[in-house]
């Protein structure tokens, strides 16, 4: 990559990263294209010239935001903490997002999820493979019961998607993700004591 690409590659992540951050504190509806161009000091016109439309960056931010997370769960489910470690890791991971997003951005990226085919095609091809390598790992040592199919895990966490994506719900998610998340690792009984 030439120093133009390199500019234009830095150019368009600060633009991203200025967006994103206006969106977690205000929500995407409520944040102009001009408020994004002044937070990344850059031109309404260059931020069309890389984006073309609002819809296409909202987009664009949506994707970098999804990479972004999943960049960071991948190095946790990738590191040599014990699994145990890592399932506290990101359930504080969970509640640290949850506490980093206003409530309206939580319900407008929960609507945009439920209509971006790219985002369900990133779940269902680099998620969700990964996850079922963390839950068999799981079982192996121990720590998810080996009789739960994985079948049984996915069309649990997809009723728990689903049911996040109804309005009236993802209104109150925001304040118990870290509850939720301890349930689904943990269940209502706690860790097995056998």
């Amino acid at each position: 990559m030439d120093g133009f690409q390199r500019r234009k590659e830095r150019k368009k992540d600060t633009i991203l990263f200025a967006a994103l951050t206006l969106f977690k504190d205000f929500g995407i509806k409520k944040v102009s294209v001009t408020e994004i161009a002044d937070q990344a000091n850059v031109s309404q016109v260059t931020i069309y010239n890389y984006f073309g439309s609002k819809d296409d960056l909202i987009h664009a931010v949506m994707v970098y935001y999804l990479e972004e997370i999943w960049r960071d769960y991948e190095i946790l489910l990738d590191s040599n903490l014990s699994y145990d470690k890592k399932i506290k890791q990101i359930i504080f991971k969970e509640g640290e997002i949850a506490n980093q997003i206003s409530e309206t951005f939580f319900k407008e990226f929960m609507t945009y999820y439920k209509a971006d085919s790219y985002i369900n095609d990133y779940y269902t091809n680099k998620v969700v493979p990964r996850m079922i390598q963390f839950f068999d790992e799981g079982k192996r040592l121990g720590y998810v019961n080996p009789n739960i199919s994985n079948d049984a895990i996915f069309f649990y966490i997809q009723m728990f998607m689903e049911y996040m994506q109804r309005e009236e719900v993802n209104t109150k998610m925001l304040s118990l993700t870290e509850d939720v998340i301890t349930l689904f690792f943990y269940g209502i009984f706690g860790k097995d004591q056998n």
